[in-house]
């Protein structure tokens, strides 16, 4: 008897035990603290592709601006009929709408002596006249002329220098008369001439980097190279410049033209460099 009731007095015990123990559990649970570590990873990379795509379409804005503005030199030179000089009256031709002419059936006037290699490369440029305006400048291009520092600003004011502010930019450029990229000339007064915005690039450039080109394909390579500015009597801006060059056994690079020292929507005083918009 005495069992039996020892029994159910245990019996009674276990659900509170149980209880207790499960409350405990509990209790002890609760007084766990949980810590939650967000990820900022993914955050860091949105910004990055942000900011990349920033770029990208910076670069790509730029690059559709190139194309439309050497589609434009394309499309004004094909579209326009073709007009021819003898070498002896540039400075007389007035400007009819078309910027670079032909010279001479656009044969470079170079004898045998001219295209001799046999001192190597070299670089000429004929002394300021009597106005100190510049005059011709002459060389045999070969890539060991070509420099590899940059190009330091220019600050030599060559005559008929009066820049001013348009549409788009200024007016003028200091013009290399033999690109800086060719030889490594730079302030050199005997290498500069006024030159409108759109004589200097794409007119002149456009031709510079053809001979650039062809230069670095290899050492080997040489171009006789003259370019002269023109001047009407005694103005001091020049009317146009004269490009001429020839490549050194083959024609990849033959040309003889003028370019007129104008600038669209400009009138230019020759005389002293001023000018009028319009």
């Amino acid at each position: 008897m005495k069992k039996l009731v020892r029994f159910l007095v245990l019996l009674a015990l276990v659900p509170a035990t149980a209880t207790v123990t499960t409350q405990s559990q509990a209790a002890s649970k609760s007084n766990v603290k949980t810590e939650y570590v967000k990820n900022y990873s993914y955050q860091k990379k949105t910004k990055k592709l942000v900011s990349k795509n920033k770029q990208l379409k910076k670069s790509i804005s730029k690059l559709q601006q190139e194309i439309a503005d050497n589609q434009k030199f394309l499309d004004d030179h094909n579209n326009k009929p073709t007009q021819t000089a003898a070498n002896t009256d540039l400075a007389n031709m007035n400007y009819n709408g078309t910027q670079e002419i032909v010279v001479n059936n656009n044969n470079p006037s170079f004898n045998q002596d001219d295209l001799s290699t046999a001192k190597g490369a070299w670089q000429q440029y004929g002394d300021l006249d009597n106005l100190n305006r510049v005059t011709a400048a002459n060389a045999l291009l070969n890539i060991s002329l070509m420099p590899s520092a940059k190009r330091e600003p220019l600050h030599w004011n060559p005559t008929g220098w009066h820049n001013k502010k348009i549409n788009g930019g200024w007016l003028y450029n200091r013009s290399h008369l033999i690109g800086y990229q060719l030889t490594g000339q730079n302030n050199n007064p005997k290498n500069l001439m006024t030159g409108t915005r759109s004589l200097n690039s794409p007119e002149m450039l456009a031709h510079e980097m053809d001979i650039a080109y062809y230069l670095k394909q290899s050492s080997s390579h040489y171009i006789r190279y003259r370019v002269t500015p023109v001047f009407r009597g005694d103005e001091l801006l020049p009317r146009g410049v004269q490009m001429e060059a020839q490549s050194i056994g083959d024609n990849a690079v033959h040309f003889n033209v003028y370019i007129f020292n104008v600038q669209s929507g400009v009138t230019l005083n020759y005389a002293d460099g001023t000018s009028q918009i319009g």
